[in-house]
């Protein structure tokens, strides 16, 4: 037996039985055979409860390994990390969800559980959480990729992990996490499809000469640069049409693309008031007479929500499904095809094309930050590089005029 400079103890030991079928362990007579039993170490520590306890590990094939194990252990006490570890990598993530799921909208927390459950435990949960590494990561990201993974989705799997394991760290479960260095390749940029106002015209006289029941919904959305789940959760009590105004207090999301639920906005910049053109004013009114008549055909089958936009029966309208519609009116309209967000781009560009001042067509987004357009729409922004030079040009022109006439 070898006692640890600090603490702690590494001894070897093997799983031989007397004959009441007792383990002999550090006592077995064969052990005087160094190819015999495996190397273990033991040491006091500190608990939860203030009481302290004996850890003992082995199956250690050398002494060298052993006693590495056991400086492990007694960092991470030095460093205040408290150390369980018999704890897995898919045991922490399960109690970690258990306790996020009341801070997290529903829609998050089902994502989150998709990735834990169908990627992070079935690749890594047989690990033990402090025994993680980079080079583990590595190969799950590799291994992803290979087997055709998106890159966005993966990104978000390992956000999702670094997410955990930052919280393993503040709780003292961690020295460091192992996910902080991990790279994932970025997808690249995609496009984004902007109609022009001339293409928006087309496909909004498209949708009033077949009066499709959705053509005010996409109006607004226009008109206001809503995002789709805001404008399906609006409710007739946050729209004062005499005022011009209309207030952001919900978004419709589908868990697991089944079930219609009900959450705050995306940022808290995103819970605010709109201001309303008088053309999304006539849109919201064609709306109420829409809805009037749907609500007398529906009779007793009418769900009453109070929501702007609904169904014929008055229920939320799906997501996925206002999506597919779209598409079938942008084909038979014969523009390009756009996502029902590309109508929110539609909105800020327009703005920014028009020369709406940044920080207000920032504020018409509602956006959580000024830089946030920037990055987005930057490339919109030609005119303010110009005005930004030409004003330095004309500081510069009007100071040599000055100066030549003195």
């Amino acid at each position: 037996m070898i006692r640890n400079s600090n603490r702690g103890r590494v001894y070897r030991r093997c799983a031989c039985r007397d004959t009441a079928g007792k383990q002999l362990g550090a006592r077995c007579p064969l052990l005087a055979n160094r190819r015999h039993g495996r190397w273990a170490f033991a040491v006091d520590l500190p608990s939860l409860s203030g009481w302290r306890h004996t850890m003992r590990r082995c199956g250690y094939p050398t002494q060298a390994d052993a006693r590495a194990a056991l400086r492990h252990v007694l960092a991470c006490e030095r460093a205040g990390v408290h150390l369980d570890d018999r704890q897995t990598v898919g045991d922490y993530l399960t109690d970690w969800l258990a306790g996020k799921a009341m801070a997290l909208k529903p829609t998050t927390l089902a994502r989150y559980h998709d990735y834990i459950t169908k990627d992070l435990a079935p690749a890594l949960g047989a690990i033990r959480l402090e025994e993680l590494t980079h080079h583990h990561l590595a190969g799950f990201i590799r291994d992803q990729l290979a087997a055709g993974r998106g890159p966005i989705t993966l990104r978000r799997c390992v956000a999702t992990l670094s997410s955990a394991l930052n919280d393993a760290v503040r709780q003292r479960r961690l020295a460091h996490n192992p996910t902080r260095y991990t790279r994932v390749p970025r997808p690249p940029r995609r496009e984004r499809v902007c109609w022009t106002p001339a293409q928006a015209v087309v496909f909004l006289r498209h949708c009033a000469s077949i009066r499709d029941p959705l053509t005010e919904l996409y109006e607004v959305i226009m008109g206001t640069g809503m995002r789709k789940g805001e404008a399906l959760a609006l409710h007739w009590a946050d729209v004062d049409l005499a005022e011009r105004m209309l207030f952001v207090r919900y978004t419709l999301s589908n868990v697991n693309n089944t079930t219609p639920v009900f959450t705050t906005p995306k940022t808290r910049t995103s819970y605010a008031w709109i201001g309303l053109s008088h053309r999304v004013v006539r849109a919201l009114e064609r709306q109420a007479d829409r809805q009037r008549l749907q609500r007398l055909a529906a009779g007793p089958a009418w769900a009453e929500r109070n929501l702007v936009f609904t169904r014929a029966t008055g229920r939320p309208l799906r997501p996925e499904y206002v999506v597919r519609h779209l598409h079938k009116l942008t084909d038979a309209a014969e523009l390009p095809r756009i996502r029902v967000h590309d109508l929110r781009h539609f909105a800020a560009t327009t703005m920014l094309s028009s020369h709406v001042p940044l920080a207000m067509a920032s504020k018409t987004m509602r956006h959580s930050t000024l830089s946030t357009t920037t990055e987005i729409y930057g490339h919109l922004l030609r005119h303010v590089a110009y005005q930004a030079v030409d004003a330095i040009d004309t500081a510069l022109t009007t100071a040599e005029h000055h100066t030549q006439a003195a």
